[in-house]
């Protein structure tokens, strides 16, 4: 690794050469430098200068140093912390758009709640590129309030004028936080009516995985529309897991092994099939190893396919897996799939 001025010299000189260019080559040599310089020491050298260059009177550089200290940040939690302060800071004076377009992005890469009062501050700001980065980030810092600043920010971004802006706040709104309330849905089903067919998209989707029952028959009509995803829509149906769903499925000509998962979760007697055959692998491991305890969990904003098989070992980590791809794996045979996680019990921890 370079010395410390000589790596920030690096990184600062391919940072304006594809701020030059703006070839995404370019781009892609600069991030590829910046993911270098965090690398080694825990990021102690790369948060170092990036904290430095915050200070610069160059706007570049200032660039520069959000990036290095959110991908710092990012690869190093014990960072995160003394990475918000510097970049908190630096938000106070900010002006320059493609800098706070950097700064916003390292804030969320920190996770930090301190950051939602600047990414609300700048849900205002008047260049539409920088309210939609703001609305993405806001999936990693937020204050995880039921009506925080930034899920009321949110909600107004959902009527931007901007499509983009309006289709991450849907996806981070809906898909990406977890809170449920009554403005909540409101803003998801009125996102259902927008021009824009991604934000309609999201709008449904967000509602699906609060079960919301307005969101039926909005899947059963998007999965016979020439959509442009139906793959959101296909998730959101496995997601609801209701017979109501099964003709519209039916009739779906879209990738054969995402509609065969959305029809396995609406079809109640194969839904009830999965569910007996990850607690006979459950039952099974425990047999095989009693020392371990076994639990099944599924997320009540995901589907039935998304049921969690976690083994609790004594002395060592608990593995995790997806209980529907283990299955899978073990071509649908309960006690092959035991089998399966009882070998990779048997295996070092570090091998997991």
């Amino acid at each position: 690794m370079d010395d410390t001025a000589g790596l920030t010299e690096r990184v600062t000189a391919a940072a304006r050469a594809a701020q030059a260019s703006q070839a995404d080559d370019d781009w892609h040599v600069y991030w590829a430098l910046v993911r270098q310089a965090v690398e080694g020491d825990g990021g102690q050298v790369a948060s170092r200068r990036g904290t430095r260059l915050l200070r610069s009177s160059d706007d570049l550089e200032r660039m520069v140093g959000c990036d290095l200290l959110g991908t710092a940040a990012d690869e190093h939690e014990h960072l995160r912390a003394g990475a918000a302060t510097a970049l908190l800071a630096l938000a106070e004076a900010e002006t320059v758009p493609h800098v706070l377009s950097s700064l916003v992005c390292a804030l969320g890469r920190t996770h930090d709640a301190r950051a939602v009062t600047v990414l609300v501050a700048l849900s205002h700001h008047e260049d539409a590129d920088l309210r939609r980065q703001v609305a993405s980030q806001f999936a990693s810092a937020h204050s995880a309030l039921p009506d925080g600043p930034d899920v009321r920010a949110l909600i107004r971004l959902t009527r931007d004028r901007d499509p983009d802006v309006r289709n991450w706040a849907a996806f981070t709104l809906g898909s990406q936080l977890d809170q449920d309330t009554t403005a909540i849905r409101e803003a998801l089903w009125r996102c259902t009516t927008d021009e824009y067919g991604e934000v309609r998209e999201e709008g449904a989707r967000g509602l699906a995985r609060r079960h919301d029952p307005r969101a039926v028959p909005l899947i059963a009509h998007l999965l016979g529309t020439d959509s442009w995803s139906h793959g959101l829509t296909l998730d959101a149906a496995a997601i609801l897991g209701v017979p109501e769903l099964l003709p519209a499925l039916a009739a779906c000509e879209f990738d054969p092994p995402e509609t065969d998962r959305a029809l396995a979760a609406c079809d109640p007697a194969r839904r009830a099939r999965i569910q007996d055959d990850a607690w006979k692998v459950v039952l099974e491991l425990e047999r095989l190893h009693p020392d371990t305890d076994a639990a099944l969990s599924s997320p009540r904003y995901e589907s039935v396919h998304a049921m969690k098989m976690t083994v609790a070992r004594r002395q060592a980590p608990d593995a995790v897996y997806d209980a529907t791809a283990l299955l899978a794996r073990a071509d649908g045979d309960p006690t092959r799939a035991a089998d399966l996680v009882a070998a990779d019990l048997a295996r070092p921890a570090a091998a997991l």
